[in-house]
């Protein structure tokens, strides 16, 4: 059974929810990422951000990015566990139609998955099924 641990990108980083908006989209381009956990000061993860959710509901309503915080933009958050198994973690991201999700161990932040981890398969050489990959495309792109 490939789970959510052996397929997800270990190390995330956090962005704190006290941050600024600007910290967080300076730290997605240095990082090379499109979304960033954000962790409270308990190391607890509270939400996530993406590069989307910085230009859509912030720059192009007229906010300044230097004033608002991450937290202001977290939303409603969808994360699945370590153990979880990759029929759990396919489910949820179709289910919700998003194309990255946190991964939790004892409520703290130790990976995330995202598109591409689910093509490349896991550090044992299992991967997804072909049809795995298919349904998920058709649910998250396709039915948009």
């Amino acid at each position: 059974m490939i789970t959510a641990r052996d397929v997800m990108h270990a190390g995330a980083q956090c962005i704190n929810a006290d941050e600024t908006l600007d910290k967080a989209a300076k730290l997605m381009r240095d990082k090379g990422v499109g979304a960033l956990p954000i962790c409270g000061t308990d190391q607890k993860l509270k939400g996530i951000i993406t590069d989307r959710d910085i230009v859509v509901r912030c720059i192009a309503e007229g906010k300044d990015p230097a004033k608002m915080r991450a937290m202001d933009l977290a939303g409603h958050l969808h994360c699945v566990r370590a153990d979880d198994d990759m029929d759990t973690v396919l489910k949820k991201m179709e289910q919700h139609q998003i194309r990255r999700i946190p991964v939790i161990e004892n409520e703290r932040l130790v990976g995330m998955i995202s598109e591409a981890d689910l093509a490349m398969g896991h550090r044992e050489g299992q991967r997804l099924t072909d049809k795995q990959i298919m349904d998920f495309m058709d649910s998250v792109y396709v039915n948009r």
